[in-house]
């Protein structure tokens, strides 16, 4: 589950590498027998509530394998943070597992990693108005990324 910086559709696909800007709101798995289903329908109520949420961007940082990947991070963000504590819940109702339970609740630390000269910068909003489930490898094919579903904030 991410949320979108740039726009974003249903269905959309793009390389592993080429990810449009996004903040990463839980990495997870779930059983393939209708898990994924459920966990859209669990995240739904979560995602609208946080739709126009606006997120203040704070300073930069590196993350990664010796601070190898840059990032901007979010400022906490009540919003935010529930949006996530709701999607973690709903990933541990389906026997699912997060793939980095240290990055969670009251460890996590959004932020938007750059992504070449793309970027946000400090003092930056950001609202949140394309939150989605992307399928990390549809069709078995780990080397592109399908939203499966999309919340989007309708102006």
């Amino acid at each position: 589950m991410v949320a979108f910086i740039e726009p974003a559709s249903e269905g959309q696909e793009f390389l592993r590498t080429d990810w449009p800007l996004h903040i990463t709101l839980v990495r997870f798995n779930v059983t393939d027998d209708g898990g994924t289903a459920r966990f859209a329908s669990l995240a739904e109520v979560p995602a609208k509530q946080a739709l126009g949420s606006v997120l203040s961007i704070g300073g930069d940082h590196h993350f990664g394998h010796q601070g190898s990947v840059p990032v901007s991070l979010v400022k906490d963000d009540p919003a935010l943070q529930a949006l996530h504590e709701s999607l973690v819940q709903a990933v541990e109702q389906l026997s699912g597992r997060v793939a980095s339970p240290h990055h969670t609740r009251r460890l996590f630390r959004p932020h938007v990693s750059h992504h070449g000269e793309q970027r946000v910068n400090p003092g930056d909003a950001v609202v949140l108005d394309h939150i989605a489930l992307v399928d990390m490898a549809p069709d078995g094919d780990r080397t592109i990324r399908r939203i499966l579903k999309l919340w989007e904030l309708r102006k």
